[in-house]
């Protein structure tokens, strides 16, 4: 293996956790995820003689991860398939437990409600969201998305804002 090829898949092995976070992010069923996952891997590798050592490949990885996801989405368009976001649901065949399963079920339900409205929320935003619960810093994030730290902190404001309202319409309790 030429030493290109050998940092290159020394680095996605270090960081390998990215491109799942965002696949999973992005597609909900299993072949899906997967393909995007080889797809980012395989822009990554074509975009690598461009890397500047001299800054966090995380950072330009999830950059580039994410411009991949975003444009699957994009020309995914309408094709996307609705599925269970939580296995465990079709395990319910009434939806509701007798026992002290109740609590969980809640739990899971808002779960799923809180899945429900990021899966609906712009592209963008969801890559907002997805570094943001990473802990990522916003000069961390602004530079992933190519914005100014003062337009991620407006941008995160409004989204989390959006989702508190979203999720009060759905579960008003």
């Amino acid at each position: 293996m030429d030493a290109p090829r050998a940092r290159f898949a020394a680095l996605l092995d270090t960081h390998r956790g990215i491109v799942f976070k965002v696949a999973n992010t992005y597609c909900r069923h299993a072949e899906d995820r997967q393909d995007l996952a080889q797809e980012i891997a395989a822009q990554l590798w074509r975009a690598f003689h461009g890397y500047d050592p001299a800054r966090p490949f995380s950072t330009w990885m999830y950059r580039i991860a994410l411009n991949v996801a975003i444009s699957h989405v994009r020309t995914a368009g309408g094709r996307a398939r609705d599925v269970p976001l939580d296995d465990r649901h079709d395990e319910h065949q009434d939806g509701l437990s007798v026992d002290d399963g109740t609590a969980r079920h809640e739990s899971d339900q808002r779960i799923r409600a809180l899945h429900a409205v990021i899966d609906r929320q712009p592209p963008l935003d969801r890559a907002l969201l997805l570094l943001w619960l990473e802990e990522r810093t916003q000069r961390e994030i602004a530079d992933v998305l190519g914005i100014t730290e003062s337009n991620v902190s407006t941008k995160l404001n409004r989204l989390k804002q959006r989702i508190r309202e979203q999720l009060a319409d759905i579960d008003p309790s």
